[in-house]
């Protein structure tokens, strides 16, 4: 709200947005106009898994790309559940510029080896290859 409106009562701020009405519609006020962006469009599950496989990604580090877990990239795959909106958003950037999630994380890489923290990332590894022979155990079973 402008600070316009800020300390005045209900009453007022009706009657001071009427007022304003009336002046645009006059063309005394003119008003700022944002468009807002279009909603992300709908991902169907195959094109969830198409995509992960073209950018040759496991769920798992597929998951850990969108910052979500590996079941719930599983769940969008198999259509138990669907994308939010914020993941949708993300799905369509990684679709449409993949160089751009490429780009991020070869900065990351650059700066965590210029940070000495190659440690951790070694770690994270050993942990992707552990969920996935988990995964895998789980699939065969």
């Amino acid at each position: 709200m402008s600070d316009k409106y800020e300390n005045m009562s209900v009453f007022e701020q009706l009657k001071a947005g009427l007022e304003d009405s009336i002046a645009f519609s006059r063309g005394e006020l003119s008003l700022k106009t944002t468009e807002l962006p279009a909603p992300p469009p709908e991902t169907r599950p195959a094109a969830i898994t198409s995509l992960r496989k073209r950018l040759r990604m496991s769920q798992a580090v597929f998951a850990a790309t969108l910052n979500v877990s590996t079941r719930t990239v599983q769940s969008w795959e198999q259509g138990a559940r669907e994308p939010s909106d914020a993941a949708l958003r993300m799905l369509q950037v990684i679709r449409e510029r993949p160089d751009v999630v490429r780009s991020i994380f070869a900065a990351t890489r650059t700066r965590r080896a210029r940070n000495g923290t190659s440690q951790r990332r070694a770690t994270s590894r050993t942990h992707l290859a552990r969920v996935s022979r988990k995964t895998t155990a789980k699939i065969h079973s």
